[in-house]
């Protein structure tokens, strides 16, 4: 696939706020737990998809702050790479999980060729990014992902912006930092305006705790074309 010339959201407040609150949010969120049944059963799903899908189980964990997930993944039988934009979230994966390879990478420029991944994750890394700047994050995860492979999203349900950063001014840090809520028909529209097919979606009603609905999308790329 070709890469797609585009204009790309300025990303310096994101990633300034999350190096700022990064040693906080590697010890409040250290694995998988802070995730629901539901959400994880979702994970579990890919990571089948994956490690059943008959080839080499490599999977992108695209924005995967400080590793919690790449490590649930790599549990389940996948070989994890995680990027981020944020150094300082670069900073905790590797000293938390020394084993596994990390680096420092925008959603909308990945640094590897096309077809690397059985696997792609853009687990809650797509929310921070508006409208507008969605399409190109999906054109770069559809252009490292095999033919085959799967990609998992997961994110806020709703519509709209909200205030995050008056979240971790609570527990005293001085940041900006704002996401974006989506629908899983949206989604799914911009999974299949790549050439990416629904093969599940799972969309529930908040916990105690949590401002909105979360939602997670399952997609699959075409099978290589014979011959």
């Amino acid at each position: 696939m070709m890469r797609l010339v585009m204009d790309s959201p300025d990303f310096s407040g994101v990633r300034l706020a999350y190096d700022t609150v990064a040693e906080e949010y590697a010890s409040r969120f250290p694995d998988a737990r802070a995730e629901a049944p539901l959400d994880r059963a979702m994970v579990d799903a890919f990571a089948a998809a994956v490690v059943d899908g008959g080839g080499h189980p490599r999977v992108l964990d695209a924005g995967c702050g400080a590793g919690r997930m790449s490590r649930y993944l790599t549990e389940r039988g996948c070989r994890v790479d995680g990027v981020d934009l944020s150094p300082g979230m670069i900073a905790m994966a590797r000293r938390d999980h020394p084993d596994l390879p990390f680096a420092v990478a925008s959603l909308t420029d990945l640094p590897f060729p096309d077809d690397t991944f059985a696997g792609v994750m853009l687990w809650y890394s797509i929310i921070h990014t508006p409208p507008a700047g969605q399409a190109r994050i999906f054109a770069e995860a559809a252009r490292v992902l095999q033919p085959g492979g799967h990609l998992l999203v997961g994110f806020q349900s709703g519509h709209g912006p909200r205030d995050v950063g008056e979240l971790y001014k609570a527990l005293g840090f001085d940041v900006e930092l704002e996401r974006h809520n989506y629908t899983a028909d949206e989604v799914a529209a911009r999974a299949g305006a790549v050439g990416l097919h629904e093969v599940c979606r799972m969309v529930r009603q908040k916990r105690a705790g949590e401002r909105d609905g979360q939602a997670s999308l399952l997609a699959r790329a075409l099978d290589a074309a014979p011959g």
